[in-house]
């Protein structure tokens, strides 16, 4: 799970080079990718006292590409509809909030891997999927595919294939375990105790939700 959601979110962050018939969905997602890169080669936000701003405004940027709820709302599946508004804001925020959390020193460890656009499918219903490949330094190619919705004039990313293994499909396996053993407030309640361990620095690798 943790290669899976590293290599999405930290390839989403890295990407070079459009194919000439690039359409919007790939021109937004590369302009995110461009934000990351400059604030990952600015020389001041280098300094280590500026670690929390970097990392804030780097978050900012997967805020404003990706969508949480959407996001959040497919690995719950069946387990969304009965949750209230509340509810439902409780849990985008936690999701979001892990998983940046968790990945954000891997996008700070960018040393030069790049991103190859390969072109994009709309279905006309306000869906993409934007193809791209990573290609690590040993030059091996890692496909990315982002699955992408239209809000108004907007593409925001709401799943990650890498490899055709889906960031949505692991965590609802992850999640589905746990709410069928211990229930939707376990669940909850796991991901807060997750989120004070990052918080804090104390989490351990391999731990899951």
């Amino acid at each position: 799970m943790k290669r899976v959601v590293a290599i999405g979110v930290v390839g989403l962050l890295i990407g070079l080079g459009l194919p000439a018939e690039a359409g919007v969905p790939t021109d937004q997602l590369k302009s995110a990718t461009d934000r990351v890169l400059k604030l990952l080669q600015d020389p001041e936000l280098k300094k280590p006292e500026k670690t929390e701003e970097r990392r804030k405004r780097i978050r900012g940027v997967a805020d404003d590409i990706f969508d949480w709820q959407e996001t959040g709302k497919r690995a719950l599946a069946r387990h969304w509809q009965p949750l209230t508004p509340q509810q439902r804001n409780e849990f985008s925020v936690l999701f979001a909030d892990l998983v940046e959390r968790s990945y954000i020193g891997k996008i700070e460890a960018y040393s030069g891997e790049k991103i190859l656009y390969g072109g994009e499918t709309l279905d006309g219903g306000g869906q993409a999927i934007v193809k791209t490949k990573l290609v690590t330094r040993s030059n091996t190619e890692i496909p990315i595919d982002y699955q992408m919705s239209k809000e108004g004039d907007r593409w925001r990313a709401y799943d990650v294939l890498i490899e055709g293994i889906s960031l949505v499909a692991n965590y609802r396996t992850q999640f589905n375990k746990i709410i069928a053993r211990s229930g939707y407030d376990e669940l909850i309640k796991k991901m807060k105790s997750k989120q004070d361990e990052l918080v804090t620095g104390r989490g351990a690798q391999g731990k899951k939700p």
